[in-house]
């Protein structure tokens, strides 16, 4: 404990910023919990039950199946799946085949998919013929992109609510269950060696920057991680290993459900609810009928729940924790949340980059509205000037985020000179302004690349997003700069009104605002949406609005 780590001196009881952080292959980890908690019921997935033990038989079945087409150590293979079984089961068996995966969106256009195979190297596609993905697969194919296409029948888990389509046929196409079937006859004695130093997982990040970076991932940084968290948690546990049940309702090709809820859940003996797509509906059923226990959302499903009539009626009395991640929640949705349900959302900060670890709020109340809490042990963090990432500033002065740890990145994929932009004396740069209190806590301000300029004064659009959630019609809120004559830029809201509520002026919204905001900070235009735009994870995305504010401004030039 020093002024290196001031953060040590609010740890809860029990943690240790130098608790000794393990580290091990992924298909060691597997193999570990799913011998310790092998009867135990490990994914849950429309009311059919696959426990550790079936789990560990359908990995090692594909992984085999995978090894007989040409899966070895490095080779790459990519995942495009929505959350079904057929993800951890593919996950697992890929590392375990000595391979590595790379993730694909179900959300991502054409185009991404594209440039995501050819980058990473990846000529195996596995998805599933839920809607169109089987189909485009099938395009991605067709255009030399992929090799084998290797399909799941989302069919044999049962009638779906969501569109199927018949699986599809021909050269270099296979069904997921029938690899399976071959494989499950030709175990081997000895599975491919993996080294902890080797890349696990290409994740891919920063496509709203220009074309997407493929952070490394190994199995190190992923194991560092869950090794990471676990020392965290462990010492604020409020139930035994294996007595929760999960709501996973967040992708799992996300870097945040896949080691907090995925890796981590399981790693913990505990049964995770498979959900392909979030709706109110299904979310209060798990929690009142199926007695979920914990439900880590990110901010768009908490205010689509803090917004549904009568929530303050339903029963929440079986969740133990509930926790908001991928993005910034606004402090009115957590206090909104907390009055109408009694539950305190606990929450973090991490990146794609950082695996995601990289800090966390105590379980008990601190106090610390709108903090994203204190850094993990085994992590060191700082704030740096925004000009200068090696000049560290004092706390209370707001500045560009570093963290140096075991679970960082080395580097992005195929991006040399992105990868030495990215660090400086050992310490990843990860373009959130924040700044650090005299107790350690940290707080974000806004990603650097979303800081708006206006008449020389840095205009920080969560700062005025935060503000304008605060007004009793808002539902949703976004914050973008936009071109300016007289400022250079100026601040655009756009909001989404709760149902019902009628939509008001911007003189109307910026005197709400005045005893809330600088002048220098009150937005200049305002648009109502009846939508706003999401990521595949459900955050909030200013990039759809950024590039058409963009074209409109040079359509007024031309």
């Amino acid at each position: 404990m020093g002024a290196e780590r001031p953060w040590e001196k609010s740890y809860p009881p029990g943690v240790r910023w130098d608790a000794p952080i393990a580290t091990a292959t992924l298909p060691t980890m597997f193999d570990e919990f799913t011998t310790r908690w092998a009867d135990k019921p490990a994914l849950e997935y429309r009311d059919r039950t696959i426990s550790y033990r079936e789990l560990r038989a359908g990995v090692e079945a594909l992984a085999c199946g995978l090894m007989e087409v040409g899966v070895g150590p490095g080779t790459v293979v990519a995942l495009y799946l929505p959350n079904t079984p057929y993800h951890p089961i593919a996950f697992f068996a890929i590392l375990k085949a000595g391979g590595r995966v790379v993730h694909l969106s179900p959300l991502d256009a054409e185009r991404e998919l594209a440039y995501k195979l050819t980058d990473a190297g990846a000529r195996i596609l596995v998805t599933t013929n839920i809607g169109f993905m089987a189909r485009l697969a099938q395009k991605l194919k067709a255009d030399g992109l992929v090799d084998q296409l290797i399909v799941g029948d989302d069919g044999a888990f049962g009638p779906s609510a969501m569109p199927v389509a018949p699986m599809p046929e021909g050269a270099g196409l296979i069904p997921f269950d029938r690899l399976s079937a071959d494989g499950a006859n030709k175990l081997p004695r000895l599975w491919p060696e993996v080294d902890v130093e080797d890349v696990a997982l290409l994740q891919y990040t920063g496509g709203t920057t220009g074309k997407p970076k493929g952070a490394m991932l190994s199995h190190a940084n992923l194991s560092a991680a869950c090794s990471i968290y676990k020392a965290w948690f462990d010492p604020q546990r409020m139930t035994k290993p294996g007595t929760d049940k999960i709501i996973c309702v967040l992708p799992l090709f996300h870097i945040f459900a896949l080691t907090n809820v995925l890796l981590r859940g399981l790693q913990e003996g505990n049964e995770l609810l498979l959900r392909a797509r979030f709706d109110v509906a299904t979310t209060l059923a798990d929690i009142e009928v199926k007695r979920a226990t914990v439900f880590p959302g990110v901010p768009t499903m908490w205010i689509a729940l803090a917004n549904t009539p009568d929530i303050d009626k339903r029963d929440f009395t079986s969740l133990r924790f509930v926790g908001s991640g991928g993005a910034a929640l606004p402090v009115e949705v957590a206090e909104r949340f907390h009055k109408l349900t009694g539950q305190r959302l606990g929450g973090g900060w991490g990146m794609t980059e950082t695996a995601p670890a990289g800090t966390a709020m105590p379980r008990g109340w601190t106090g610390k509205a709108g903090s994203v809490g204190l850094p993990l042990p085994g992590i060191v963090m700082d704030v740096v000037a925004l000009d200068d990432p090696r000049r560290v500033l004092p706390p209370g002065t707001r500045g560009e985020i570093r963290i140096k740890g075991p679970n960082v990145t080395k580097g992005y994929w195929n991006a040399p000179a992105e990868t030495a932009a990215a660090f400086v004396d050992g310490y990843f740069i990860t373009g959130d302004i924040g700044f650090m209190d005299e107790d350690g806590y940290y707080y974000l301000v806004d990603r650097k690349k979303d800081m708006i300029i206006s008449g020389g004064f840095n205009v920080y659009s969560r700062t005025v997003e935060d503000a304008i959630y605060e007004h009793p019609a808002v539902a949703e809120a976004v914050v973008i700069g936009v071109p300016d004559a007289y400022r250079g830029e100026a601040a655009k809201a756009f909001v989404q009104l709760k149902t019902g509520a009628l939509p008001f002026s911007l003189d109307e919204l910026r005197a709400f605002l005045a005893d809330k905001l600088g002048r220098h900070e009150m937005p200049a235009h305002l648009e109502f949406r009846d939508a706003l735009p999401k990521t595949a994870v459900g955050k909030l995305s200013k990039r759809e609005l950024v590039d058409e504010e963009q074209r409109k401004a040079r359509a007024a030039a031309e």
